[in-house]
């Protein structure tokens, strides 16, 4: 049998970060295409994961990390997207696009949740 998460279980904060950046990237127009897409590199190393994957109106592909911290100390969500993350999203990223004959445009946005406050950031990092 499966063990039911605590509700304020790491997991159980990101999944609820998530449901609350999709929830207003929604309202901003944009529509979800894909939540959670992985890319597994082997049974024990990790791949790269995104988040979300949505469109904007224009046909932008939009991949978004979703980062969120009780409060805003030690840098707060936005800056916890490194250098690392950064290309683990990219490499997913690629990996994504390979299904696509004819990439559309792209970028990469962070949605940071930094207790209460939510902060879009739209274009965050390239590839």
């Amino acid at each position: 049998m499966f063990k039911r998460q605590p509700e304020n279980s790491t997991k159980a904060l990101g999944d609820a970060a998530e449901a609350r950046a999709l929830a207003y990237l929604q309202q901003q127009g944009l529509t979800l295409v894909e939540r959670n897409y992985r890319l597994a590199r082997g049974p024990r190393a990790r791949g790269g994961e995104i988040d979300l994957v949505l469109r904007e109106r224009d046909g932008t592909l939009v991949f978004v990390e979703v980062r969120a911290r009780r409060g805003g100390s030690h840098g707060g969500a936005a800056a916890s997207v490194g250098a690392a993350k950064q290309q683990a999203i990219v490499l997913a990223a690629r990996h994504y696009l390979l299904r696509h004959a004819s990439p559309p445009p792209c970028r990469f946005d962070v949605v940071a949740i930094d207790g209460d406050r939510l902060q879009w950031l739209p274009g965050a990092f390239t590839a």
